[in-house]
């Protein structure tokens, strides 16, 4: 249900741009990526070409390919099943499913999990969008809401100690981005936790063996 004061954001943070508030709805119910959404605003309303939408789609997404090699594709059954499963693999449905073993136990609870999550997102962006007509013309600050859900998410993985290694990772790579990173931040950030990963994956191979 995080979602739905997520989607609100949204939808006010699109109408606060000059966009029409039946955008809202209907950018959530066919892309549905809350960082590129977030993001796609700034895009849209400064007339990036196509060519730089493309690319900064890849790379805020990319993250994406790495969740689908742990992602329960094989509880799915059908063509329909499993395209929509690929298609509303965001970040919040994956740290659900990798975090409580039982949500991802069969198919069915899988796309459960999916269709809400997407249909609470769909509701928020058009209450939010709604209700911005009642509110000033710029709103500050609505854009942290999705900072604060990946806080909570990362919080949530955080405090469980098996985590604690991955969780270190990630602290030493978003570090290591805010020195070195500058505009690129995310991009840096992902690539020296992958190869931090690498590296702790082949060093723990030859502990093993």
């Amino acid at each position: 249900m995080g979602y739905l004061p997520l989607g609100a954001a949204f939808g006010l943070l699109l109408v606060s741009h000059g966009l029409p508030w039946y955008w809202a709805p209907t950018t959530a119910l066919v892309v549905f990526a809350g960082s590129l959404e977030f993001l796609a605003v700034s895009m849209i309303t400064s007339g990036l070409g196509l060519a730089a939408v493309a690319l900064t789609t890849l790379l805020v997404n990319f993250r994406h390919v790495f969740y689908g090699l742990s992602f329960p594709l094989h509880l799915l059954t059908g063509r329909a099943q499993r395209a929509y499963g690929v298609f509303a693999l965001t970040d919040e449905a994956y740290s659900l499913l990798t975090s409580s073993p039982e949500a991802g136990s069969n198919g069915r609870r899988i796309t459960l999990i999916q269709l809400l999550s997407h249909g609470y997102w769909v509701l928020g962006s058009l209450a939010g969008a709604l209700a911005s007509t009642a509110l000033p013309d710029k709103v500050e600050g609505v854009e942290f809401a999705l900072t604060a859900l990946f806080v909570v998410l990362a919080w949530d993985h955080a405090r469980k100690r098996v985590n604690g290694r991955p969780v270190a990772y990630g602290l030493l790579s978003a570090a290591v981005a805010w020195v070195v990173g500058g505009d690129q931040f995310l991009t840096v950030a992902v690539v020296v936790f992958l190869a931090v990963l690498a590296l702790d994956f082949s060093l723990r191979g030859r502990s093993r063996a």
